[in-house]
């Protein structure tokens, strides 16, 4: 479907058809080619515009896979008026955690461990909103020697 049709729910009226049938044999070649021309160029752009927008998405997702027992951080997103974790405002944590994950479910989404204060959150994540944590594990242990 093209834009146009999308927008405003009919097809776009060319103006080819816009003559009598005398005054399109007149301007008839030269107008249908400025047009062609100018769909050439609008589909050149397009596409352009389509292959950029991909390689933006596919930065993120492409080739990020996570093994069964891999540590991983939690991206939490900040909203605006809402306490979670502790902080508020500015100094809401970007990243929660040191889950590990538990499953591979399909080829975007991984079931993380959850602790019991997280119980009402569902456990599976999109990778979008996961990092590996490269850190020093020894940080998050505690005197038990679990890990929080």
């Amino acid at each position: 479907m093209a834009p146009y049709e999308a927008l405003y729910g009919r097809r776009f009226c060319s103006p080819v058809g816009w003559f009598e049938p005398g005054e399109a044999r007149l301007l008839g070649n030269d107008l249908f080619r400025d047009a062609m021309e100018k769909v050439k160029v609008i589909q050149e752009q397009l596409c352009t515009t389509q292959s950029r927008q991909k390689s933006y998405a596919n930065k993120k997702v492409c080739g990020v896979s996570y093994m069964v027992g891999e540590k991983v951080l939690l991206r939490v997103s900040p909203m605006k008026g809402v306490m979670r974790f502790g902080k508020k405002g500015k100094l809401n944590p970007r990243y929660i955690g040191l889950f590990e994950v538990l499953e591979k479910i399909g080829e975007v989404a991984y079931k993380l461990v959850l602790p019991t204060s997280l119980s009402g959150v569902h456990p599976m994540f999109h990778v979008s909103i996961l990092r590996k944590y490269y850190g020093d594990l020894t940080y998050f242990e505690l005197q038990d020697g679990s890990v929080r």
